[in-house]
């Protein structure tokens, strides 16, 4: 198989990233499980063995670019004053293409693998950084574990239910026990962060309430007054 007809199996442009890579092969590979109605097992191989040939292409051309990708190892943290690579969680979680400047000036640009963790070692030539996992607010990572901030209708909180949200793995439907929902916590088991050479990780649901904006008289007259004027 070439790489044009595993692109066409995977159905994907020839500017895929790599996110976009693994996201096809997913699709594909669920259509075309044997175990699935109308799936069949000589075209679950062609999509694995398309997906497996596109991700060594990625590789060694990013090999080409002098862009040199290791596969991050666990490493003990990096000395005070060590060359340090910023992440995002999502990138941590997925990996994909980010830009680092070097002391020196330089930029390199880096394709990075899913996994990292904070302590991770990346090299790009004759560069060696090491992954440091910044929090955005929403997001966050804790060892292998990542984390987000779900807001919840109160009186889901109070008194349980089934709650629809969007993760860095896709759209999950999760049960919100009243114990949870005391907590404000929730685990989902075995969806952290990928293994990547250490233990899977966990996806924590950290839930908070969701103000709803207050509709008083005054706020009403405000923005009656406002359309009005705005006529």
């Amino acid at each position: 198989m070439g790489v044009k007809k595993a692109r066409e199996v995977l159905r994907l442009s020839p500017f895929h990233t790599t996110t976009e890579l693994r996201r096809a092969f997913r699709e594909a590979a669920k259509r075309a499980h044997p175990d699935r109605k109308g799936g069949d097992a000589e075209r679950f191989r062609e999509v694995v063995e398309a997906f497996r040939l596109l991700q060594a292409a990625a590789v060694e051309r990013a090999k080409a670019d002098h862009h040199i990708i290791q596969p991050p190892v666990p490493t003990r943290p990096a000395a005070e004053g060590g060359l340090k690579l910023a992440v995002s969680p999502r990138v941590a979680f997925e990996g994909g293409q980010t830009e680092h400047g070097l002391p020196d000036g330089r930029r390199i640009r880096l394709t990075l693998p899913a996994g990292l963790r904070a302590g991770d070692t990346v090299r790009a030539g004759e560069v060696l950084l090491t992954v440091a996992v910044r929090g955005d607010g929403e997001m966050m990572v804790r060892g292998d574990d990542l984390w987000i901030t779900v807001p919840v209708d109160p009186r889901l909180l109070a008194e349980g239910g089934r709650i629809a949200i969007e993760t860095p793995l896709g759209r999950r439907v999760v049960w919100i026990t009243k114990k949870a929902g005391e907590r404000g916590l929730v685990r989902l088991v075995g969806q952290g962060l990928p293994p990547a050479g250490h233990r899977q990780g966990h996806l924590f649901l950290r839930l908070t309430p969701q103000v709803r904006e207050t509709h008083s008289a005054a706020r009403t007259l405000l923005r009656r007054f406002a359309a009005a004027w705005a006529a």
